[in-house]
């Protein structure tokens, strides 16, 4: 289904408005994550970089009710019902990314906690290890879902399922520290806003492997069988 999606979204004039408000939103949302993790690398945020992650925000939660909007009037003509399976996959990918931005400011906001950088130690290091592995998967994604390529989805699929185990384990290891409280909250979230942002771009690399009634679910032990099969719903 992806790669006629892909294929409708570059071809059909309507449908390739929503593909390009799409990769705009994925765009400004990846911009968004790095700021923020340079924010908390740094332990400031100054007010006019704070200021810029918003404004995006709001410009990602304009994107995403300007593609409902065209989803809408592009299902209103009686001609264009055959690409009802392909909108819905469209909504459903288009939450995840609103998701992402609402998680870049979230992450924008670990510096209000605790404004300084984090400590020099393990635990901060197994961070940034995390950080840089989900700012990876996410440069990768778009181009990635662009093109179709299973192969290299369900490669940064497994890498989000290890990354989601990390931020697991290292939360236990912050609760278990003698980190006084600022910092073990800012460990925490940062930690966490992680995992879900991870969460939320591999939700979009399935769309590359599996069925639209399986979206989400990269837990599934059948995505790699449906990557030799071809079979995509």
């Amino acid at each position: 289904m992806l790669r006629e999606l892909v294929s409708i979204l570059r071809t059909n004039d309507p449908l390739r408005a929503i593909g390009e408000n799409f990769s705009k939103m994925f765009t400004i949302t990846r911009e968004m994550m790095v700021a923020a993790g340079e924010m908390l690398s740094e332990g400031k945020a100054a007010p006019e970089a704070r200021t810029e992650i918003y404004q995006h925000d709001v410009e990602v939660n304009q994107l995403q009710r300007t593609i409902r909007k065209q989803v809408v009037a592009h299902l209103s003509v009686s001609g264009n019902r055959t690409d009802v399976p392909y909108c819905l996959l469209v909504m459903s990918l288009v939450k995840d990314v609103e998701r992402l931005g609402d998680y870049a400011k979230n992450l924008s906001e670990v510096t209000d906690v605790r404004a300084e950088v984090l400590p020099d130690d393990e635990v901060a290091q197994e961070l940034r290890e995390i950080r840089q592995g989900v700012e990876r998967a996410f440069e990768l994604a778009l181009e990635i879902f662009t093109v179709s390529n299973q192969e290299r989805a369900i490669e940064l699929i497994q890498q989000g399922r290890d990354a989601a185990h990390r931020c697991d384990a290292l939360i236990l290891r912050i609760s278990r520290s003698s980190y006084d409280a600022a910092t073990a909250t800012a460990l925490v979230l940062a930690t966490r806003y992680y995992k879900r942002i991870s969460a939320h771009v591999l939700n979009v690399l399935t769309a590359v492997v599996m069925p639209l009634h399986k979206l989400d679910y990269y837990d599934e032990e059948e995505i790699p069988v449906i990557s030799k099969t071809g079979s995509q719903g």
